[in-house]
Formats: C-alpha cells, sequence, structure tokens
C-alpha cells in the first residue's frame, strides 16, 4: 500500500516521437500552485524601478577577475573555450540576425501549434509548449534588439547525454553542453525556416546568446517547474535540459502551467543544496524580484563555476536528473523518501585536485576563494582606480598622468568589447583578457 495519497496525475507525451505517454503521480503533500508562485505586482514594480539585467553584467568584474585564472584552475578548459568560439560563432551571428528574416510563405489564417510541435517533435525536441512572450524577462540590454511585433513564445527543449553529464564536473561534459548548443542551432535553422514556409515571422532566442531568461517562459508552457538549483525540472529529463525559444507571430494556442510538485518536493529533497561544492545554493526559498524560490549566492556559484570544469554539481545531483521524475515521484508516493539520497550513485563527485566526496563530505575551501570583485567591470576599475591613487598619495606620488593614462585605456576597453558565450552566458570578453596573469 502506498504511503502517500495521490493528489493527480501530470500526463506527459513520450520522451521522444513515437513513445508511449508517461502518467506523473504528484502526492498530496507535494501540492502547491501550477507554475510557479508569483506576485505579479511585485514583478511589475522590479520591471519599472529595477529593470532585469543579466548576471553577466551585473557581475561581470567578477567574471572578469576569474576568467584569466580559469586556465590554472580547469586543465583543458582554454583549449575546450577556443574551439566552441570558432565553430558557434557562424551560428551565434545567425541567431543575432535571425528576426531580419522574412517568411517565404503565406499565411492561411489556421492554427498552425501541432504542426509546429509535430515538426519540433521530429527534429528531437523533448519537450515543446506554447505561451505569451513577457518583456518583464528581457535584459534591459537587449531591449533593444528584439522584435516587439512578435508575441508567442515556442519553448523547445533539447536533452543533454545522460552518460557525459554523469562524469560532471569534467571537461567532456563541458564539450557535451557545446553539442547541444550545436544541436540547438540546427534545430532553430530548420525550425524557423519551417514557421517562414507557413508564411510568418520569427526571432531566435539561443543558444549561446539570449534575450533573457527562459526558464520563466518554460514554466508558462507547463515544461516543468523552478528547481532548488535554479534550472527547470523537466518531466523526462529534469536539469539536464537545453532551452530554446522561438518569438513568432504564428497562429498558435497556448499550453497552461502545471502542478508537476517541484516546490515542495525540493524543499524535502535538499540533495543539490547540500552537495553543492560553494555552499550555494540557499535552503529556504525567499521572495525575490517577485518569485518565490531558493536563491542562488553567484559569488560562491562563480569560482566553482572557474575553478571546476563549469562544475555543474547541482544537475549530477538531482535525483530527477539521474533518474527521471515519473521514478522518482513513484518511489516518493510509495516510500515518502527521496530516491537515491544518502547514497553514493547519487550524491558522489570529484573535483579536481581536490578528489571524491560521498555522502555528507564537502570540500574545504578559504575564504580567498570566494573573495571576488563586486558589480560592473567598469564600476569596480573605478573603485581600483581610486585606491591607486590614494596610495600613490600616501607614497608622496604627485606625478598620477601615467595611473590616468592606465585608467582611460581600461574603461574603453570596456565599454568597447563585444559579448560572446561563456559557460552558456552572454560574457563581456576582450582580447587580451583584462585581469592580468597570474604569477
Amino acid at each position: 500500500m502506498a504511503l502517500k495519497n495521490i493528489s493527480h496525475y501530470v500526463t506527459r507525451p513520450g520522451k521522444l516521437l513515437g513513445d508511449p505517454d508517461i502518467e506523473i503521480p504528484i502526492s498530496q503533500d507535494l501540492v502547491t500552485i501550477p507554475g510557479i508562485p508569483l506576485r505579479d505586482d511585485d514583478l511589475t514594480c522590479y520591471d519599472r524601478e529595477y529593470p532585469l539585467e543579466s548576471v553577466s553584467l551585473t557581475d561581470s568584474a567578477a567574471f572578469d577577475f576569474m576568467r584569466p585564472r580559469r586556465k590554472y584552475f580547469s586543465e583543458g578548459t582554454e583549449n575546450q573555450s577556443n574551439s566552441y568560439d570558432e565553430y558557434m560563432q557562424p551560428y551565434v551571428t545567425w541567431v543575432k540576425n535571425s528576426g531580419d528574416m522574412e517568411p517565404t510563405g503565406t499565411p492561411t489564417g489556421e492554427d498552425v501549434t501541432e504542426k509546429i510541435r509535430q515538426k519540433a517533435r521530429e527534429l528531437g525536441c523533448v519537450e515543446v509548449g506554447f505561451t505569451a512572450m513577457d518583456e518583464r524577462y528581457v535584459y534591459t540590454s537587449k531591449r533593444k534588439d528584439i522584435r516587439t511585433d512578435l508575441p508567442h513564445a515556442i519553448c523547445l527543449s533539447i536533452e543533454q547525454d545522460y552518460e557525459m553529464t554523469k562524469m560532471t564536473p569534467s571537461v567532456a561534459t563541458m564539450w557535451t553542453h557545446d553539442d547541444c548548443y550545436e544541436r540547438q542551432a540546427l534545430i532553430a535553422q530548420e525550425m524557423t525556416a519551417f514557421i517562414h514556409e507557413l508564411g510568418y515571422s520569427t526571432q531566435v532566442n539561443g543558444p549561446a546568446i539570449s534575450y533573457g531568461p527562459m526558464i520563466p517562459l518554460f514554466v508558462n508552457a507547463g515544461l516543468g517547474q523552478l528547481g532548488a538549483n535554479g534550472i527547470l525540472m523537466s518531466p523526462h529529463i529534469g536539469p539536464w535540459t537545453r532551452l530554446q525559444v522561438i518569438m513568432t507571430d504564428a497562429k498558435v494556442t497556448y499550453t497552461e502551467p502545471v502542478d508537476y510538485g517541484i516546490h515542495a518536493f525540493c524543499q524535502i529533497c535538499q540533495v543539490c543544496t547540500n552537495r553543492c561544492p560553494g555552499r550555494a545554493i540557499a535552503r529556504e526559498k525567499v521572495w525575490y524580484r517577485g518569485t518565490h524560490k531558493n536563491k542562488i549566492a553567484m559569488r560562491r556559484c562563480i569560482p566553482m563555476l572557474s575553478r571546476y570544469q563549469a562544475c555543474g554539481v547541482c544537475m549530477k545531483t538531482c535525483p530527477i536528473g539521474v533518474y527521471g521524475m515519473k521514478p522518482v515521484m513513484d518511489h516518493y508516493v510509495e516510500t515518502g523518501e527521496v530516491l537515491g539520497k544518502g547514497t553514493h550513485d547519487l550524491e558522489g563527485y570529484t573535483l579536481p585536485e581536490k578528489g571524491y566526496f560521498g555522502p555528507g563530505e564537502l570540500p574545504r575551501f578559504d575564504n580567498e576563494t570566494f573573495a571576488l570583485p563586486r558589480g560592473r567591470s567598469e564600476d569596480w576599475l573605478f573603485i581600483e582606480f581610486r585606491e591607486q591613487l590614494q596610495m600613490a598619495k600616501e607614497d608622496g606620488i604627485n606625478d598620477t598622468s601615467a595611473l590616468w593614462d592606465e585608467f582611460q585605456q581600461k574603461i574603453e576597453r570596456t565599454f568597447n568589447r563585444e559579448f560572446k558565450s561563456d559557460m552558456a552566458m552572454d560574457m563581456p570578453m576582450e582580447q587580451d583578457e583584462s585581469g592580468g596573469e597570474l604569477n
């Protein structure tokens, strides 16, 4: 006899086209609300007073500080990163220009939801959903680049390779990330061509270059819920999913948010929180920008990303990623326990130069590991320059013209640099990687 009472079942199409549907039981004690808890007025207020911006900008000083040091901590990442930049550049350029392409067909006025869904599934998408595009989830710096006449969002996800992801953190897993981005780019090209033939316009959001967070759109489209690790918990593949959005004016019918029980389950599970090497995942949910979530401390996450080959321990140790949502929820209903919790199969991981850590074991770091510059790169340059001037004054140096010249060069470089994807985010990159080399 099952230990838990079932509130409802969620039925989803099979993982791949042609696979049978799956039925996921949701225990009564896991029920919250469909989608994600939101305070819509707060979300709108933040959008008006403190518009959303990419962490790669708001914390660019920290990323700049860690980037040139990464090759010292993570062997093999430099070649991987350079190769990724080279082969993804044509796709990135295509994504940036995707909104300029014209439809090739004539619309009939019919609802094309199922045609688009079928095409995406044929191309290997695990999940396909439809929702409204919401400008509150567009980064401030990208609003000038996004079309405002494409009101609908087609949400597409593909699976990141299971066996390679289990090797996280590793350079091999980073290559797996990159493979996903290339597959996404190819799928996007075929999907946009297909939608253009139907007579409609498109603009592509991802891979590598994104206009804003995609998870809220996927949640609104019923394709999962936000996990404690800040990643979408997809029905079939949990956090091992890569997201892409195609904005369009095609006539589509929206899919609805779903309660998969994830918000309550993550609070019971806590495996990613317990296993995070940087202790970056908040144990309790807080209201942040109108959303109820487990807030990620980026200043504790960034050093792990940089030191340990993009880390990913929170993905590796998620039971829904390792076993699938249905087996995990089946097990919870039957036993009241989290499948795999406390086992080496789920919780064990190895960090380069640190060794293996099993259940209950965590690496230790000194405070210097998390001592990062704060804010944007240009703001930190001002702080750094002010300290240099103060030191010069204390040392009795009156001629500070060299400091002023160096400061001007750094500021100009910061403002003139272009963005490209790095560790799955749009990162401001410089040819000479300002921030210096380690001695």
